[in-house]
């Protein structure tokens, strides 16, 4: 439904507006909210208690859990602090070991138009929280501070 749709948007939306780029809004895409619903639902019963692997489809993917209750805004702004290891002056990831900053790119994509999200709860009862957007990720078109 809308809300549940309002509940992944406003984060994301909230995130590309605050970098004053004149990045534009995402809109809702219930074919992305089917795909994600389903590789969500795959994962949940998988076996392997929600092991973050990506479905390799046509998407800019990202895939968040948490082992305690969570929201889409919880996802994203873990991914939206990943700006951090985000090098604008050579539009590249200067990340350290274990982190990156590959699910920021995703959120803020200025090419990006359409999202779609989608959840399972996982064995251990934690949600799975899949988050798709249309077109694959190109580094070039990460907006500028």
């Amino acid at each position: 439904g809308q809300s549940t749709a309002d509940e992944y948007l406003t984060p994301h939306n909230d995130a590309r507006a605050g970098l004053n780029q004149g990045i534009p809004s995402l809109s809702w895409d219930t074919t992305l909210e089917s795909y994600a619903t389903d590789w969500a639902a795959t994962r949940a019963a998988a076996g392997d208690d929600c092991a973050l692997i990506h479905s390799g489809g046509p998407y800019g993917e990202n895939i968040y859990w948490s082992s305690g209750p969570s929201t889409p805004a919880d996802a994203v702004q873990a991914w939206v602090s990943e700006e951090a290891y985000y090098d604008y002056a050579t539009n590249s990831c200067s990340a350290i070991e274990g982190e990156s900053c590959g699910h920021y790119t995703q959120v803020v994509w200025r090419d990006t138009a359409a999202l779609g999200c989608g959840s399972a709860t996982c064995a251990c009862g934690t949600p799975l929280l899949v988050f798709l957007r249309k077109l694959k990720h190109f580094w070039k078109t990460v907006p500028r501070q």
